[in-house]
């Protein structure tokens, strides 16, 4: 346990940042499932083009929180692109 009060304050403030964290990989995550569960199912591509756009911005709001690093976002990103394209084919 901590005992300086500086030592205190920082370990109650990594579990505050671990939190918001937390919500914003579980957001990004929620997307993903939802863009490919869609793509399973066949929707149109209007409503497939909006759910990769909603997870873009999930994946893309995890990088700029730091939450994931930026090349992760891009892979992540970059696949699920792939996955549209091959099921369009």
């Amino acid at each position: 346990m901590a005992i300086k009060k500086s030592a205190k304050k920082a370990a109650k403030r990594a579990l505050k940042n671990r939190e918001v964290n937390l919500m914003f990989k579980i957001a990004m995550k929620k997307a993903i499932k939802a863009y490919l569960k869609a793509l399973e199912e066949k929707k149109n591509t209007s409503d497939l083009s909006e759910l990769l756009s909603a997870a873009y911005k999930a994946i893309d709001k995890a990088a700029k929180r730091g939450v994931i690093k930026k090349q992760n976002a891009a892979r992540r990103k970059s696949r699920l692109a792939k996955k549209m394209l091959s099921i369009a084919a």
